[in-house]
């Protein structure tokens, strides 16, 4: 579990070691047939890798077609990076879709994560559309 947490931090440094760990607890306890965790062990066992991904039953951008599998994070260490490891843990993703009826795979990334759109690329996704989300508080 912790070695889970550390990778979601690299992932997503912007939040706290201590609420990856508690989302990761619960997501443990929740045990929902939608939403599931890959993690990638090398020979020693070790964690080098994670994918998260879920069942989204609203509308996904760029998809046709409902309910879609949503990678929703992937990381791998650097350590083992370009040796296979991301692939497997998309594939692990898309085989788990199928299992639940979905027949799309989608993710996102951040408009100027050029390093995340080119992986995106090279396990297979195809760019849909770029937006921009805007907000105003009202309150």
């Amino acid at each position: 579990m912790e070695r889970w947490a550390l990778l979601r931090q690299g992932l997503w440094p912007e939040q706290l070691l201590a609420e990856h760990r508690e989302e990761v607890l619960d997501m443990l306890r929740a045990g929902s047939p939608d939403a599931i965790a890959f993690l990638a062990l090398d020979a020693m066992g070790m964690v080098m890798g994670l994918a998260e991904a879920a069942v989204r039953r609203d509308y996904v951008n760029g998809c046709d077609t409902s309910p879609v599998a949503f990678l929703e994070g992937i990381f791998v260490d650097s350590a083992v990076r370009r040796s296979g490891c991301a692939q497997a843990l998309v594939n692990a993703v898309i085989q788990w879709g199928r299992e639940r009826g979905c027949t799309e795979l989608a993710s996102d990334a951040d408009i100027a994560n050029q390093a995340s759109h080119e992986f995106h690329q090279a396990v297979g996704f195809a760019e849909t559309e770029r937006v921009v989300y805007f907000r105003q508080p009202i309150g």
